[in-house]
């Protein structure tokens, strides 16, 4: 069978898939009720669609529309990366959802539709990814995760400047390691550390 933890071994991809969409469903079926309010809060907050699609890149580096619930002024200025902790753009309940990690939710489908993981490197974006050096591009041999190594070290640095943590990951990916970041990832969430 060969070594298990070998991201290339299909005992290991089999077993990471298996659990992509055994969490998935529980996650989907465990916060099915807060789907229908947190729609509403969004709508009432300001005007514009409840969830928005980006462009983000992939396994392969191949594009895939990553869904979140919208949590800025519009979709146009959500698509804008602007480097502030306090954006202005930020709505209230937006601000909430981010805390909780519950705009993120969404990518749930994402990871049934298998464009993402439950555990792997950041999706990034596109405008990022261009100015990427090869040893960079090395982070795309998996798929993006819905947490990952660098959500929960502390993001001791900003959102897209987390390249060697990406890399850890996959140099050491492997079952036990997925489940210890979806551990620490869990408890994050729940002390509203927003680790997603």
């Amino acid at each position: 069978m060969g070594d298990i933890n070998n991201p290339g071994n299909t005992t290991y991809l089999f077993i990471k898939r298996t659990m992509d969409i055994l969490g998935a469903l529980v996650w989907l079926i465990g916060t099915s009720w807060l789907y229908i309010p947190v729609m509403i809060l969004v709508k009432l907050d300001s005007t514009g669609p409840v969830i928005f699609g980006q462009w983000r890149v992939g396994k392969e580096e191949k594009l895939f529309r990553c869904y979140k619930f919208r949590t800025m002024i519009s979709t146009e200025t959500e698509n804008k990366f602007k480097p502030n902790q306090r954006d202005e753009r930020v709505t209230r309940i937006g601000k909430f959802l981010r805390r909780w990690s519950i705009d993120e939710t969404p990518q749930i489908w994402n990871v049934l539709k298998g464009d993402m993981s439950l555990v792997g490197p950041r999706p990034e974006l596109p405008y990022f990814v261009n100015s990427y050096q090869e040893w960079q591009r090395r982070r795309f041999a998996f798929k993006p995760g819905l947490t990952g190594w660098w959500q929960v070290n502390g993001r001791k640095q900003p959102m897209h400047d987390h390249i060697d943590e990406d890399i850890y990951y996959v140099e050491n990916a492997s079952i036990k390691l997925d489940i210890l970041i979806l551990l620490r990832t869990a408890g994050a969430v729940l002390g509203g550390k927003g680790a997603i």
